[in-house]
């Protein structure tokens, strides 16, 4: 069986909106209210998974899920006395953001020799812990092969679990086994910690981890604050390759150690405070880049396009490829509809290391598909969505119809 990294993007669903939901979130916050464009958001991330196709890489993608979600909205008897909050909950388009839809194990990391999934509860955000039942409906089917794919239930809600955004994996190469090292954070500061450790215990448990290939680090309280709700707006790792910035953890060398101890062969990049601030990285999001391993051998880094447009964080760029390190190239991608409601490449793709034949071959991207994919897009996905109008019937008939014409082409109806 041959064993490669498949990136799953998410697309941006037809009600993409800036309602500002999201508590930590800088960016989410500052656009809180403005004017979003789902059409030109949702061809931004599919000329994102053209573009690693280019690069001869396996790409696959995740729907949007049911929005409004009629569900939450009677169970909450969301009305017009509700908190205007609680509604645009329902109507949020939160799930394009795949990283977070679960946490993944690759088969020679666990006991039974299958790729463990494990949906993300999210239950820190109320606008997100509406998502992992239909995400594990979608996962059951993308990955429904039971020889090589195990699907659990999200952790319990106890404990706060964020999927693949607090995970890392280093390894000799994607088919080998691997030492996963899950990133936590001490409740109890200005902004919600949103990875729980006894959830990233409880996952590695889950999964069949051998613990002395598994590591559990404290994320930097001072990162959290400053608005890196994740742990991927501050680290991103590929095979031997961590990079990261020098304050992403609350014991920066004891954390090099810990995964060292477990992963010798691990090649540190850390972007130091006085080339790039924390401020400046999380405002850019740097580091929520998709690392990437290239046909030939190279690694690439996929950053946003904002990181071109800042004169310090191009200036280490440019700075880290002169140096001949281990990342050799870095792209500038525009998913500048992303970015403004809190998340980069990063965050837009949930990485599952298997072959690809194993996978639902509906879920799988080939420029044919991506063809339909984007007519569907040009002709359903609203053009603009103000957060005034989320609530409009008008509206959440084009939303509902927009969605069930995507899984019609994709032949995917059952998910409606």
């Amino acid at each position: 069986m041959s064993l490669v990294e498949i990136n799953f993007d998410g697309i941006v669903g037809p009600s993409h909106n800036y309602a500002g939901l999201s508590l930590g979130n800088i960016a989410s916050a500052s656009h809180k209210g403005d004017l979003s464009y789902p059409r030109a958001a949702a061809r931004q991330g599919i000329a994102k998974m053209r573009s690693n196709m280019a690069l001869g890489l396996a790409q696959g993608f995740l729907l949007p899920l049911p929005r409004p979600n009629g569900d939450l909205i009677r169970g909450l008897a969301i009305d017009e006395t509700a908190p205007r909050q609680l509604l645009a909950a329902a109507w949020s388009a939160s799930s394009m953001w795949t990283a977070n839809a679960a946490t993944v194990s690759p088969a020679p990391d666990t006991a039974d020799g299958r790729c463990h999934l494990t949906p993300a509860n999210l239950v820190t955000m109320p606008h997100r812990a509406q998502e992992w039942q239909d995400t594990q409906a979608q996962l059951a089917i993308a990955f429904g092969d039971e020889e090589h794919f195990t699907i659990h239930d999200a952790v319990l809600p106890a404990f706060g679990d964020e999927g693949a955004a607090n995970h890392m994996r280093f390894c000799e190469g994607h088919g080998a086994q691997g030492v996963e090292v899950f990133v936590w954070g001490r409740q109890g500061g200005k902004f919600p910690a949103r990875q729980h450790e006894q959830a990233s215990r409880a996952i590695a448990r889950l999964h069949g981890l051998d613990p002395a290939k598994c590591v559990f680090i404290e994320q930097n309280p001072e990162a959290i604050e400053a608005g890196a709700f994740h742990n991927d707006v501050v680290s991103v790792a590929n095979e031997r390759v961590l990079f990261t910035h020098e304050r992403a953890f609350a014991d920066q060398q004891g954390a090099y150690e810990a995964i060292r101890e477990a992963f010798p062969a691990l090649e540190v990049v850390e972007v130091p405070e006085s080339a790039v601030s924390l401020e400046e990285a999380i405002r850019t999001y740097l580091f929520n880049a998709q690392l990437l391993t290239l046909p030939g051998g190279e690694m690439a880094l996929v950053v946003p396009s904002e990181c071109q447009e800042s004169a310090s964080v191009w200036a280490y760029c440019e700075s880290m490829l002169a140096s001949n390190g281990p990342i050799r190239k870095v792209i500038p991608v525009d998913v500048k509809q992303s970015m403004a409601n809190g998340g980069g490449p990063a965050c837009l793709r949930l990485r599952v290391v298997a072959d690809p034949t194993t996978v639902d071959q509906r879920f799988m991207l080939d420029e044919a598909k991506a063809d339909r994919i984007e007519a569907v897009v040009a002709q359903m996905w609203p053009e603009t969505i103000d957060p005034r109008d989320l609530g409009s019937e008008e509206l959440a008939v084009r939303v509902i119809e927009a969605r069930e014409a995507l899984l019609t082409v994709l032949s995917l109806d059952t998910l409606a």
